[in-house]
């Protein structure tokens, strides 16, 4: 398979609705043998029941090889077609963080979504512990691995192809049609979208003994969140939005542009300081000419494997920067190295750039369920998106990664959803939306949209900060706080006017001054 088409396709599982933290998950032998992808089960400790559900006690994976968290884990069996009760079944995989010992114990937990689509709930969660530990003084947190990703059915697809190149149509539908021959083996991929996995949580909320429960969505699963809120709002206590996803938002090719109006934001950070602008000049403008250089002839670049060690020689893209670029971007305080990478790479000098991006492909390999993300996205928005689909060769993803999704959701099979799938939600269930200024996938005026059809809501738009913002600053304080009064009018968010743009790198020492 060609270098192109390798890249695009991780970026493809990687980039669509996910926050940045995934590339940093890379775990040394001793930890990932602790914190695997399957939970460690302790056959010699007593079991746990939740409502109708029983529990053994479980180590789920670490973050940047910490040791695995302690929980307790189960499974439930669910019809993969709920209009086939005896048809073939599934089993979702679900984790219990139970509520801290001297906490006070309240029986609507809270449930983390993950992004994606394609992200595992149990194996992500380790990123947000931290966030979660004021929640875990009232009620226990509850993580559903959604239908297809994680240990509930992962459809994940092997994608090669030697030879393939990206704009042949020919070879994207034959990588599509190959995933599709090899999952549909073990799966219907008409049942694995939002709805179904909407009906799956309420299937644990109700095996799990909960009236309500409190609903926590990041990126992608912001959509989740709405869609349960929309079909279930007796259920729902509370909802937080991390990085929304309006229900009205099609997924036809809206990513290039978006990155390309965070960059704006975030080189101005560097164009705007007299220090930086004087090294770098304008980075945005230089970031271009970067790319038409490798464009034209990728060079072989000499680098030491960040995680390896190892010396290597391997050509360097122009997709492989562009990637680089957008996931750097989710996190503003890491892009803030990008203006003097691109100035490097601008001067003939390559091997920071390929380092980074050897690091990010290793990292981001396997992170995402794309057989479930395509489920998605082709049985969502592919059908629904506008007929004109404008043109992004001027930006720095291009058309590429719309050009992929395009020809794989031809072939995709879809499954049906429900006529008010994309009406804006309207509820009066208390909820709070959050953004982060910089962000490249949801902007601020995605919240903006969601927020204004909730009477109960409000929108937090975080200074400075990128995709999935739950855990700058006093956020984490603001979030324990909602979940226990569900009232976000009421939260007292001066704390969070002492956030701002991180400065740029203007040498390897750090920061301007």
């Amino acid at each position: 398979m060609s270098r192109k088409i390798r890249f695009i396709l991780a970026m493809v599982v990687a980039i669509a609705f996910i926050g940045y933290q995934a590339w940093r998950k890379h775990q040394p032998p001793a930890a990932t043998a602790v914190a695997s992808a399957q939970t460690a089960h302790d056959e010699t400790a007593p079991q746990r029941k939740l409502g109708q559900l029983n529990f053994k006690p479980c180590t789920l994976p670490g973050a940047a090889g910490r040791d695995g968290l302690p929980a307790q884990c189960t499974t439930l069996s669910v019809p993969e077609n709920r209009a086939q009760a005896d048809g073939r079944r599934i089993d979702l995989r679900i984790a219990w963080i139970p509520v801290s010992e001297d906490g006070d114990a309240h029986d609507d937990p809270v449930f983390l979504i993950a992004g994606g689509p394609g992200q595992s709930a149990v194996d992500s969660y380790a990123m947000l512990a931290p966030v979660f530990q004021g929640v875990l003084n009232q009620r226990d947190v509850i993580l559903v691995d959604q239908r297809g990703t994680g240990g509930s059915n992962k459809l994940a697809c092997d994608a090669a192809d030697e030879g393939a190149s990206a704009r042949d149509t020919t070879a994207m539908l034959r990588l599509a049609t190959t995933c599709i021959d090899a999952l549909s083996k073990r799966a219907d991929l008409r049942q694995y979208g939002t709805t179904e996995a909407v009906a799956d949580l309420d299937a644990v909320r109700s095996a799990i003994g909960a009236k309500q429960i409190n609903l926590y969505g990041v990126s992608y699963g912001t959509r989740v969140a709405q869609q349960y809120a929309m079909r279930h709002p007796q259920q729902t206590r509370s909802i937080v939005l991390d990085s929304v996803v309006p229900n009205s938002l099609h997924l036809s090719n809206i990513f290039a542009r978006n990155l390309d109006d965070a960059l704006a934001l975030q080189f101005g950070v560097c164009t705007k300081d007299a220090q930086c602008k004087a090294k770098f000049g304008d980075p945005r403008s230089e970031l271009g000419s970067v790319l038409d250089t490798l464009r034209k002839a990728p060079p072989q670049v000499g680098y030491r494997d960040p995680l390896s060690g190892e010396q290597k020689t391997e050509a360097l893209s122009a997709d492989e920067v562009a990637g680089l670029v957008r996931m750097f971007a989710y996190m503003p305080a890491i892009a803030s190295i990008l203006p003097l990478q691109i100035h490097e790479a601008a001067q003939g000098r390559y091997a920071g750039l390929k380092a980074l991006t050897s690091m990010l492909h290793t990292q981001m390999k396997d992170q995402m369920a794309m057989g479930m993300q395509l489920s998605v996205v082709c049985g969502e928005d592919a059908d629904q998106a506008p007929a004109a689909v404008q043109d992004d060769s001027g930006t720095v993803l291009g058309n590429d990664m719309g050009r992929f999704m395009t020809q794989a959701c031809t072939q995709w099979p879809k499954g049906k959803v429900p006529a008010d799938f994309h009406n804006a939600l309207t509820t009066p269930v208390p909820a709070l939306v959050l953004e982060g200024q910089f962000d490249p996938v949801t902007p601020p005026r995605y919240g903006e949209e969601v927020a204004k059809s909730l009477p109960n809501g409000r929108l937090l738009v975080l200074n400075g900060q990128g995709h999935n913002v739950i855990g700058a600053g006093c956020m984490p304080r603001l979030f324990a706080k909602f979940i226990e009064t569900a009232d976000a009018k009421s939260l007292d968010a001066r704390c969070l006017d002492v956030l701002s743009p991180t400065p740029s790198f203007i040498d390897y020492n750090g920061w301007t001054p």
